[in-house]
């Protein structure tokens, strides 16, 4: 069977790039917004998450890798999710009819932002 994920080993940069990118994020991230939105952590840092969010999102049947998300929660701050995906690239979802509105453990958000909780220096 055919994998339509990426392949291995083709997700990593350097630190320096990795230094570039969120640097011109940081820089940038108030101006691409329009007016009314600007100054108000719309567009978080980062969000952080335990490792065991993950772990259990790979520990899913048929877990191939993890897909990231952006949401926005009713404060209208851009929000990570992240699911498991299998070998096809489908996503591993709770059963709409059974899930609870948690999601149980197949979908991850509520992460710690930056702002308020900052790394600190950030990458």
């Amino acid at each position: 069977m055919a994998t339509i994920l990426p392949p291995e080993g083709n997700h990593f940069i350097s630190l320096t790039q990795a230094k570039e990118m969120t640097a011109l994020y940081r820089a940038q991230k108030e101006n691409i917004l329009a007016p009314e939105y600007q100054d108000k952590d719309i567009l978080l840092i980062c969000e952080t998450f335990t490792r065991d969010a993950f772990d259990a999102l790979l520990a899913e049947s048929d877990a191939a890798g993890i897909r990231i998300y952006f949401g926005m929660n009713t404060q209208l701050q851009v929000r990570v999710i992240a699911v498991a995906v299998n070998e096809k690239g489908q996503d591993i979802l709770p059963d709409e009819k059974n899930a609870d509105a948690a999601g149980g453990d197949k979908i991850v958000e509520e992460g710690q932002t930056c702002p308020p909780v900052c790394p600190v220096p950030p990458l």
